[in-house]
């Protein structure tokens, strides 16, 4: 789905649903991250954006201390009670931007499918300041794809993204020289080491799974309610109407860059 910025807030309205669909990571990426960076019991770490604690489990069972900076007010009630074991896991309520905290401090601060909603040279200024030397930036994020096996659903829900929000469905599949190109971003900002990795997998929903998946979408919570109601609508009984399932192929991509 297409950033759009300013949307930011919505997230925070869906929080409980935005938790039970938005997807986790697999379990390579975590791999390549601790391939990266090994993590123990002294390792100091933020999370930028928690959201729904999809991507925080397996950093947290490392044993590190894991300081969770999430905007959203229900996000963070909800991350609290989640990992509510962990004594070594806090949440501050606030933007990455706004968050105070001392330079030079952190092994790690990493970022699942949230960074893109912070100015490139806000997020990477600060984050440089305050990582360790030797410290690690990793950045990964879930680039949904239409149902490639079934183009007929595709073909149908175009249609009525044209009606309802022309261009809101992507036209092509998250490749890697775009990986590259975002990865290749940190080396602006003074980071060394880069590299970058592609991931895949697929997820299958009914219909009014979807629907409820697309009412997690910023872009897509912003529509006028009653207009929204209508496109839902529409979509949930095109899938029906086709089988009653859809596959999203989903392409994962990761950033990692270190400080020098």
């Amino acid at each position: 789905m297409p950033v759009i910025k300013g949307l930011e807030w919505t997230f925070n309205t869906v929080a409980e649903t935005y938790e039970k669909l938005r997807p986790g990571y697999i379990n390579e990426l975590y791999e390549d991250i601790f391939r990266y960076i090994p993590m123990n019991e002294s390792s100091k770490v933020i999370e930028i954006g928690i959201g729904g604690g999809q991507a925080t489990l397996p950093i947290l069972k490392t044993g590190c201390t894991l300081t969770a900076v999430e905007y959203g007010e229900n996000f963070a009630e909800l991350c609290r009670h989640k990992f509510r074991e962990y004594p070594n896991f806090s949440v501050v309520t606030s933007k990455f931007e706004d968050f105070k905290c001392n330079n030079n401090s952190y092994d790690l601060i990493y970022s699942a499918s949230a960074f893109h909603w912070i100015p490139e040279e806000i997020g990477y200024t600060k984050i440089y300041e305050r990582l360790k030397s030797g410290g690690v930036f990793a950045r990964f994020a879930n680039h949904p794809y239409k149902d490639k096996g079934r183009e007929e659903i595709h073909e149908a829900l175009q249609k009525i993204y044209a009606v309802y929000m022309p261009g809101g469905l992507g036209p092509t599949e998250y490749s890697m020289d775009e990986a590259k190109k975002r990865a290749e971003l940190a080396l602006k900002y003074g980071f060394i080491d880069v590299s970058y990795h592609l991931y895949h997998r697929t997820r299958t929903f009914t219909a009014k799974e979807y629907i409820s998946l697309l009412g997690t979408y910023s872009d897509h919570i912003a529509i006028e309610e009653n207009t929204r109601h209508k496109f839902f609508s529409e979509i949930e009984d095109a899938i029906n109407r086709l089988g009653g399932q859809i596959t999203i192929y989903d392409t994962i991509d990761l950033q990692l860059a270190r400080k020098p």
